[in-house]
């Protein structure tokens, strides 16, 4: 008989000590803002210093429509994820698709997922638990409904690895409250990410558009014609010379004034 389990039923409490998220570590790195694969990178670090069982930890996400390891504790981590992408099953992959937890018990007696657990097996691990990072949204009301409806959203799965097999059965309520809070903070840490892309792309939007007023100051000096003139004649040599507008104005700029633009300045509000 296979010694596996799909976790559903409460396994029982930890004995270990530990009983999450280092919260500390968390505000830390949401203050220090590196980026969001830095912070996924933190996460893994974390959880194996939490979750006794672990020797191994990674972040499997979805990526430009396919599944990606986004953060790992080690290099092992990333060869264990990369097996599952290979043959597309396994535990990891399993839980991110099915938003379950999902147990391995002992990777030799394994019968699911086809070739993935000898595999794993023959890379030294012995027991995998996959849960997934999971947040409620609120999704808008239908005209029907007089309440919003709440459903749970999947952004990722938290994997742990183990050498040892049955590993985690003795810190699993661990494990499971760890990727619970996790969840929660990643979503945070995605849309710190997000809205900083979006800043960029609106200062990049402005660089340009500084850059563009300076050329189109420039023909309509030269040319005596208004500005929606001016703007008419770079689009045309843009067009025609097969180079974008920002850059064309760049050149003409440059040519002008003898040294790069200088592009707009954006003050910090504290």
């Amino acid at each position: 008989m296979t010694d596996t389990t799909d976790v559903g039923a409460d396994p029982g409490r930890s004995s270990t000590p530990h009983t999450g998220f280092d919260l500390g570590s968390v505000h830390d790195a949401l203050a220090d803002w590196r980026g969001l694969d830095s912070f996924l990178q933190e996460l893994t670090v974390q959880a194996v210093r939490m979750v006794d069982s672990a020797d191994s930890c990674s972040v499997t996400m979805h990526r430009g429509g396919r599944l990606v390891t986004t953060a790992t504790s080690d290099s092992q981590a990333l060869v264990l994820d990369a097996l599952q992408y290979e043959v597309e099953a396994g535990p990891c992959v399993c839980s991110l698709e099915k938003g379950v937890e999902m147990y391995v018990a002992d990777t030799l007696s394994e019968q699911r997922w086809g070739p993935y657990p000898r595999l794993a097996a023959a890379q030294g691990i012995r027991s995998v638990f996959a849960a997934p990072l999971s947040v409620q949204v609120r999704v808008a009301d239908p005209p029907t409904r007089s309440t919003p409806e709440v459903r749970r959203n999947t952004v990722g799965a938290l994997n742990l690895y183990s050498r040892k097999p049955r590993a985690f059965q003795e810190d699993m309520e661990v494990a499971r409250r760890f990727s619970e809070q996790a969840a929660g903070a990643v979503a945070v840490a995605q849309r710190i990410e997000q809205e900083a892309e979006a800043a960029e792309d609106l200062r990049a939007a402005m660089r340009s558009r500084y850059v563009i007023d300076q050329a189109i100051g420039i023909v309509m000096a030269r040319q005596r014609c208004p500005a929606d003139e001016a703007l008419g004649v770079l689009r045309r040599a843009s067009q025609g010379r097969n180079v974008k507008l920002r850059e064309l104005c760049a050149e003409l700029v440059m040519q002008t004034g003898g040294s790069p633009p200088k592009p707009g300045s954006f003050a910090n509000r504290g």
